[in-house]
């Protein structure tokens, strides 16, 4: 499948995060039953993400993760699934949203005084208005997306 979407169930938050860091559509909600995931993933084409057996076995639509442990489990994905990274950090981590290219000037208030001082591109989540910038937290996580085949966006 050439542009994957998932939605993951309740156990799966970390896995879900970083399926958006590598730009996948992943749905993630703290709170949900197995028959409306089945139902999100009916209507919308997404692949279920699960610890859940029983929910496993109720629908082809489902793919049992297995390891525990993020790393492991995103070994295991990306080979059983042939996943290909396509767009990283495009997505927000916290609610799925695509991020949107800011000016600085736009957001000045919102920033800490030393990112002012030497960053200058910025992208925001027109759903949580968070605010994203290529900080030390991005050179942790842009190893993480070059390990799984990832490069720099």
């Amino acid at each position: 499948m050439e542009s994957w979407r998932f939605v993951a169930d309740v156990h799966l938050a970390r896995l879900a995060k970083y399926l958006r860091l590598f730009g996948f559509d992943t749905l993630y909600f703290s709170s949900i039953g197995d028959e409306e995931l089945i139902h999100i993933a009916t209507t919308q084409g997404r692949t279920i993400l699960t610890k859940d057996r029983d929910l496993a076995r109720q629908t082809p639509q489902a793919y049992l993760v297995q390891p525990k442990g993020l790393e492991a489990q995103l070994e295991r994905l990306f080979a059983d699934l042939q996943l290909r990274i396509q767009r990283p950090f495009s997505r927000c981590m916290v609610d799925n949203t695509l991020l949107e290219p800011i000016a600085k000037e736009a957001i000045l208030e919102r920033i800490p005084p030393k990112v002012r001082e030497w960053c200058e591109t910025f992208w925001y989540c027109p759903g949580c208005q968070r605010i994203y910038w290529r900080g030390s937290h991005w050179e942790r996580m842009q190893l993480m997306v070059e390990r799984f085949g990832g490069g720099t966006p």
